[in-house]
This record gives C-alpha cells, structure tokens and sequence, in this order.
C-alpha cells in the first residue's frame, strides 16, 4: 500500500516549481491532488492530464488564493469532485523583490496578499471540511528568508515570517480537533526560476550552504510526504527547514 493511499490532497500553486514537485511526489504516493495555477493554464493542464489515472485523480483549477470568495468556489468543487480533503498545502507564493526605499506600496500589499492573506483564506475556508472529519494536515510553505530576513526582501520576509506565527495559532486553536498544523521553510532550491541565475550568483549562495549545493523540488515534496501522511501524526506547530544547512 502506497503512503498516501485514499488520501486527497489540495495545493495552491502546484503548476510549476516546488509546487510542481509536490505535485507529482504526492500523486507517486498514492494521493489523489486537486492543485491550483493562476496564469499557467497550459503547463496546469498538461500535468493534471499527465498524471490523472485510474489509480489517481488529477484535477487542476484556476483560482486566486488571495481572494476567500474564490477558495470556498475552490473547495466546494474539489469536494464535488473528490468527495473530501484530507490534507491542504499551502503553496502559492510570489516574490517583488527590492530595497525599502524603492519598495512601492502596491508591491509590499501585493506580497502579503498572495504569500500570507492566500494561507488564512485558504485555511479558513478549508477549516470546515477538517473539523467535520475531526482530522486534517494543513502544511505551510514559509521560507529561510521569513526565518532569517534578506536584505531586498523586506515584504517577502514580512509574509513568510507572518506565515510561521499564523500557523503555530492554527496549530494551537485545532489540535484538540486531531487537526495538525506544521511549516515547511525551504531554502536554496533549484527551480524554474533559479534557472535564470548566472553561475556567480549560484556559486555565491552554494558556498554558504553546508552541503554546497542547492536543494530540488523533491526534497520539499518528500518532506510534504511525511507531513501529509500517518507517520507524522505527532507532528503539528513544527517549522522545519529544508535548506542544506545554511541556518545552522
């Protein structure tokens, strides 16, 4: 019996990058995954399809986590399609890099809406559905940079660091409920987007990282695995860094 056997999982952000990677970690396992995509329509549907099958179900959705009306359209439907949830992940994230003084306001609101007001809506609309099954794994995607802060990342920080505090209430306020509530605080990893950067810079950031080189998506998804399945049952208010070592 695979890990995730008869488990459904929901994801915000699984079309590309890490969430990709869980995506396709989780669906490997046994798990059956409704993901979200904001604009990636096309890569959002070539995964579902790639791994929608008789033994797992694969389904995609365009919706915005930032706005609490979309997510509860979002977890009727998954519910309508699936028939429950069994663990939520929050993934969708993005970044508007700069220094505080040429930060506009629109960038800082922007991030906070789509990194940290995306979790509360996401988690309250989900609290519902975990509470009736009295059981549930909510698992948040923070980040070294909300652990430590980055200098040009001022509001990036600000989200991934206000996504630690939140989920250690919810870890709080729902564990009576055998509902657990754990963040996952990557650093380094290899993506999409990191593709982009010159050889400088990657060298620069594998020379502070212990085990000198950069994590993958895999290495996040495996630790959402563990966190979305039986075996970490006990687990719940942890922020867990997969990152190589850089913040020992």
């Amino acid at each position: 019996m695979k890990l995730l056997e008869g488990k459904t999982v929901l994801i915000t952000g699984g079309s590309r990058g890490i969430g990709k990677g869980i995506v396709k970690v989780l669906t490997e396992n046994g798990a059956n995954v409704a993901f979200t995509y904001a604009s990636s329509s096309g890569p959002a549907l070539e995964l579902s399809e790639k791994l929608n099958s008789n033994e797992t179900k694969c389904i995609s959705y365009k919706s915005d986590a930032s706005i609490f009306s979309d997510c509860e359209k979002l977890i009727d439907n998954v519910i309508n399609d699936f028939g429950n949830i069994d663990t939520l992940i929050n993934n969708a994230g993005i970044t508007k890099d700069n220094l505080l003084m040429r930060m506009s306001e629109e960038d800082y609101d922007r991030v906070m809406e789509v990194n940290m007001k995306s979790v509360f809506n996401m988690t309250k609309a989900c609290q519902r559905t975990f509470l009736k099954n009295r059981k549930g794994s909510i698992i948040n995607m923070s980040s070294v940079v909300g652990v430590k802060g980055n200098a040009g990342q001022s509001n990036y920080a600000a989200s991934k660091s206000a996504i630690i505090g939140f989920s250690k209430s919810i870890a709080l306020e729902l564990g009576s409920r055998n509902i657990r509530c754990n963040v996952i605080a990557p650093g380094f990893i290899k993506t999409e987007m990191t593709d982009k950067l010159s050889e400088e810079v990657i060298q620069s950031w594998n020379d502070n990282i212990p085990l000198k080189r950069p994590g993958e998506s895999k290495d996040v998804a495996n630790l959402c695995l563990f966190l979305a399945s039986d075996l970490s049952h006990y687990i719940t208010g942890q922020v867990i860094n997969v990152d190589g070592g850089l913040l020992t």
